[in-house]
């Protein structure tokens, strides 16, 4: 009987953890996808200025540093290429997490959670078999 109580604390311990790193994961996805709005942001906000040679005003940390607007702006898209790449391979690993999670807790695996976006050769071959060209 303890070791069946023993098991069973087990079993829970590791749903727990499962849906902690599912939870955690979420969590680092919104806050990273905050911090690439934010961005997108300002570099919407710096293309309005039309003076090259204007210097822009940038918080890295707990610091401000001033550079020259196109260096601040190229930063930005810098990051923001890295921001997409975090969220693209944390939301991947999600999926898997998901999965495990519910196996844990004895439920079926999501339908329609692994779908992935056609590519430009999978589309342009619908689309021509709907206009039949």
């Amino acid at each position: 009987m303890a070791m069946s109580n023993e098991r069973l604390l087990v079993h829970i311990r590791e749903i727990e953890e499962a849906a902690e790193e599912v939870l955690s994961d979420k969590q680092e996805i919104v806050d990273l996808d905050r911090k690439r709005c934010q961005n997108r942001e300002a570099i919407r906000a710096m293309s309005h200025l039309n003076d090259e040679e204007e210097n822009t005003w940038m918080a890295m940390g707990n610091c401000f540093f001033k550079l020259h607007t196109d260096k601040a702006k190229k930063l930005l898209e810098k990051d923001q290429v890295k921001l997409d790449n975090e969220i693209n391979t944390l939301r991947s690993n999600l999926k898997s997490k998901v999965n495990n999670l519910r196996d844990k807790e004895g439920q079926p695996e999501l339908k329609g959670f692994g779908l992935e976006a056609m590519s430009r050769d999978e589309m342009a071959a619908v689309r021509q078999a709907i206009h039949g060209h």
